[in-house]
């Protein structure tokens, strides 16, 4: 009797902590580098607009059998930075402006940093003229590079990538 209680108890406790490793948060890299426009609770300004549905109309047509991947709308805060930089070596914030937004304008893929640590990849929701460069929220994103903003698009994820995918910056 006494083992099956022990028993319990430690698969128990085996339970919660595995709980509070899959609830953990991932910490930002380089806490010491640190953002001097918008904060997480006050960002900077906004970016993206909310489309009427997940994926436009191009994303659609060049899916696979015209069904795109699962994604939902939705708006999260966070740091615009180089996701190349930051993964490799955790460079953000405002004293690594200058070289963050050489890299976006170089083709560098763009992130967004959130309070918890998570990265997402950021881009242009409209698949073909995206491809075809007739978009303009890269010059955006570089502009707002250590600014911390409220993004809005459509977020899509598959094995461990996240990306958010931004409506509102064809060029006009």
């Amino acid at each position: 009797m006494m083992r099956s209680r022990v028993g319990i108890l430690a698969m128990g406790l085996l339970g919660v902590a595995t709980l509070m490793v899959a609830q953990k948060k991932f910490p930002i890299l380089q806490p010491q580098m640190t953002v001097e426009t918008g904060s997480y609770s006050a960002p900077h300004g906004k970016l993206g607009t909310k489309p009427a549905q997940p994926w436009s109309a191009t994303t659609i047509g060049a899916a696979v059998d015209g069904k795109a991947n699962p994604a939902k709308v939705v708006t999260l805060v966070g740091e615009i930075v180089d996701f190349s930089c930051y993964l490799q070596i955790g460079k953000r914030g405002e004293k690594h402006r200058a070289c963050g937004q050489k890299c976006i304008e170089t083709g560098q893929p763009i992130g967004l940093l959130t309070a918890d640590g998570n990265l997402h990849m950021l881009m242009e929701e409209e698949h073909d003229p995206r491809r075809d460069g007739l978009t303009d929220f890269r010059k955006t994103a570089a502009e707002h590079t250590a600014h911390i903003m409220e993004v809005t698009g459509t977020h899509a994820s598959h094995a461990g990538y996240s990306a958010l995918y931004v409506t509102g910056y064809l060029k006009k």
